[in-house]
């Protein structure tokens, strides 16, 4: 995996924050990712900047293509490891985050790796039916934390971002 960032774009806490460009090769080196997120949705003339964590190379294809479609700008973190880089270089509008991610950091270590340092609204996925439990133990209004069960239709996963994306400052 490598990284690269722009050297003079300070650490921004605040989702649209910062700027980030990236690339990752998946497991055996097969397939090559390279996404960035543009410095802000307005300069961007987007509806905002999402990162998509997700573990399923086709799942992640198909969501990131129907949200650019959409109007959003998408980057992919196909790993655990992968996200909290990306996280660290800059905090995206909204985080959509698979719990159910394979390797050694899950959606759960993103998490709450990216609350210790901001609050940007995260929308977890997972096909585990105690999530919505879990979450609400967090003690994070809806607006910041909530949970989309898999599998979803896209129309559900679009209106859950467009809503949650609508009360971000």
């Amino acid at each position: 995996m490598s990284v690269m960032r722009d050297r003079d774009a300070a650490k921004n806490t605040q989702p649209g924050g910062g700027n980030s460009t990236f690339s990752e090769t998946t497991m055996g080196g097969k397939e090559l990712v390279r996404q960035s997120l543009p410095p802000r949705a307005e300069e961007a003339r987007t509806l905002g900047r999402i990162l998509l964590v997700e573990d399923d190379a086709s799942l992640a294809r198909l969501e990131a293509g129907i949200l650019a479609a959409r109007g959003y700008a998408v980057a992919i973190a196909n790993s655990g490891e992968m996200a909290i880089t990306t996280l660290h270089q800059t905090i995206p509008d909204l985080v959509l985050l698979d719990l159910d991610l394979s390797g050694a950091i899950t959606g759960w270590d993103v998490l709450r790796d990216l609350r210790s340092y901001s609050s940007a609204p995260v929308l977890l996925t997972s096909s585990e039916s105690a999530v919505r439990r879990q979450i609400r133990t967090q003690g994070e209004p809806r607006s910041t934390l909530d949970h989309l069960p898999k599998p979803y239709p896209m129309q559900a996963l679009l209106k859950r971002i467009e809503r949650m994306l609508a009360i971000t400052p």
